[in-house]
């Protein structure tokens, strides 16, 4: 008895880091969850890459072209903003903008300094994200794929399948 429920409680763990504004989606095979955390409803490590999947509450975390745009002034190619390729879909019934760019990345951390200011990374060249803004019937999930360009280029086909997976529970 106490191991079934030890596996049911795994099993619930699992199943609740793959959900989230009502929606559920699928892990891609060989990318490694490392769980939820504030704001993530999902953080994978795919080799030298990190995809999150974030959710900040119904009717929080900004629109779509706000997100879209700041996501593409985190990267510039020789100084200059870098172009990015952006795009609308259907995904089971769900509207989805996906944007594509690829340059210098220099985007502010998730963690805070000691002066309580947001840290700020070191920009890194070469760098590719890929992101997906899926609009759910509890709010909408962001997306984020970024990472060493041929990382991130080998596994376009699972972060696509990633994205299609997503579906209302």
């Amino acid at each position: 008895m106490r191991s079934t429920l030890l596996f049911l409680l795994c099993g619930a763990t699992l199943l609740l880091a793959e959900s989230a504004a009502g929606l559920s989606w699928s892990t891609p095979a060989g990318w490694i969850s490392k769980g939820a955390a504030p704001m993530r409803a999902a953080n994978y490590t795919v080799g030298d890459a990190e995809c999150v999947v974030y959710f900040f509450g119904a009717g929080q975390g900004g629109g779509v072209e706000a997100n879209l745009a700041r996501w593409k002034g985190q990267f510039t190619i020789n100084g200059q903003p870098a172009p990015a390729k952006s795009s609308t879909k259907k995904v089971n019934g769900l509207s989805v903008t996906e944007m594509d760019v690829t340059g210098v990345y220099a985007a502010t951390g998730g963690s805070m300094s000691g002066g309580g200011a947001m840290s700020t990374q070191a920009p890194k060249a070469g760098t590719r994200m890929l992101t997906a803004i899926i609009e759910g019937p509890g709010g909408n999930l962001f997306v984020k794929f970024t990472g060493p360009e041929k990382t991130v280029a080998g596994n376009l086909a699972k972060f696509q399948a990633l994205v299609g997976s997503f579906h209302k529970e």
